[in-house]
């Protein structure tokens, strides 16, 4: 045994560094307990409260709260009315709830390529895929890593063929583009119908479960909440059945709920937004501290280029950072890279894949709709590997992911 060797085996037993966590502190588990020891438990003041902070921190008129990103994607295309012999147009690389949604109300997945080092759709991939998908009724464009898809491009040409446009936010709360003298930030709707987040425990702001969308439509935003609770309102001042809703005199009956059509039970409940609302005050913060652990990656991996280089960082973007991926040549170094997961993982870092491409699975792969080339979400298949990020990782920490990942290539 060598003398590196020997001391590692030598060296006390270290933390596991997991891919993604939760950052959960004492006001987060404050404003949690204020919740279990009140009134409400389920749909309360918290759900307003926090769809009220979370409009104001991506400056959209209207926030909707739901029980998960998938959830929220699935509501967004059944408010758009999309349905049998509608296509929707996804992203190769994405989680599968972005293509599933459209498949919850029927429609067919046309798949578009994406850059094969950033991994996004651009306005090329999506005109491509808009040449295979003449039924064309939306666009899912996917912000991945926390990096945003050219929006204000694709939006257009999706506005000029009349398609409506579905950003899927889940990995980009908090990040902002900066076009010409516009400051956008990533769920204001300035270019789409909706906005959608996940509030998954790896995410920058965690919920447990849960999701949400947002909105510039005041009456789409109403739909949506319709849509969440079984399609039922409360509201009078929608009821359609006058006789049974008001009395004799004009007054709306207390008792009275009206379905108006038919929803879901995708409901947030107070104790998830009370955590939400909690984590979003520090949004700011969080996306700091991982944009500062990713500048901490970068510098730390330069050492191992070209074998090993960080996804390229597009100009105009300040992102939070969602997960860090870096590009590995594989194929060219002789290793497998599930072996260089294993020996992570036995040196106690964790690390992921984001993600296999979409038509690659099964599912997928039986829908004629879905059938294409995809070039670029294949190499960028090839080379991705997640490194641990999150809150609570120190620099300290990311250089010890770094030597882990040179040892597991032989670097």
């Amino acid at each position: 045994m060598s003398a590196k060797a020997k001391a590692k085996a030598a060296a006390p037993a270290t933390a596991l560094l997991p891919y993604g966590r939760a950052c959960i502190e004492a006001d987060d588990v404050a404003a949690v307990t204020e919740v279990l020891t009140s009134d409400w438990l389920t749909t309360g003041p918290m759900v307003g409260r926090f769809e009220t902070a979370l409009a104001d921190a991506v400056n959209a008129p209207h926030a909707v709260v739901v029980s998960s990103g998938t959830a929220a994607l699935h509501l967004a295309a059944k408010a758009l009315g999309i349905g049998p012999g509608d296509q929707v147009i996804v992203p190769a690389i994405t989680f599968a709830a972005t293509a599933n949604a459209a498949r919850f109300v029927g429609a067919d997945i046309v798949f578009a390529d994406v850059d094969p080092l950033t991994g996004l759709m651009g306005p090329k991939e999506f005109e491509e895929a808009l040449t295979r998908a003449p039924r064309a009724r939306a666009v899912f464009p996917v912000h991945f890593a926390g990096q945003c898809v050219p929006i204000m491009e694709i939006a257009a040409i999706a506005r000029a063929r009349g398609l409506a446009v579905v950003e899927d936010a889940c990995h980009a709360l908090g990040s902002r583009m900066v076009r010409d003298t516009r400051h956008l930030r990533v769920g204001d709707c300035a270019e789409s119908d909706f906005t959608v987040f996940s509030f998954h425990p790896v995410k920058t702001v965690a919920m447990g479960e849960g999701g949400a969308l947002t909105t510039r439509d005041e009456t789409m935003a109403a739909r949506l909440r319709r849509l969440r609770s079984h399609g039922i309102t409360r509201e009078p001042g929608t009821f359609v059945e006058s006789a049974l809703g008001f009395d004799s005199e004009g007054l709306p009956n207390p008792w009275y709920m009206e379905m108006q059509e038919l929803g879901f039970n995708y409901r947030a409940n107070d104790i998830q937004c009370a955590l939400g609302a909690s984590q979003l005050k520090k949004l700011q913060r969080f996306a700091k501290t991982r944009r500062d652990l990713v500048a901490v990656y970068d510098q730390a991996l330069r050492p191992l280029a070209p074998v090993v280089r960080p996804m390229p960082r597009l100009p105009g973007q300040e992102p939070c950072w969602h997960i860090y991926v870096a590009l590995i040549d594989f194929e060219g170094l002789g290793v497998e890279r599930g072996a260089v997961m294993r020996a992570l993982a036995a040196s106690g870092v964790g690390s992921q894949v984001h993600y296999v491409p979409l038509p690659l699975h099964p599912y997928y792969r039986a829908l004629p709709s879905s059938a294409g080339s995809f070039p670029g979400a294949m190499a960028h298949y090839a080379r991705c590997l997640s490194l641990p990020l999150y809150v609570g990782l120190t620099p300290a920490d990311v250089r010890r992911v770094v030597d882990a990942l040179a040892d597991a290539l032989k670097l």
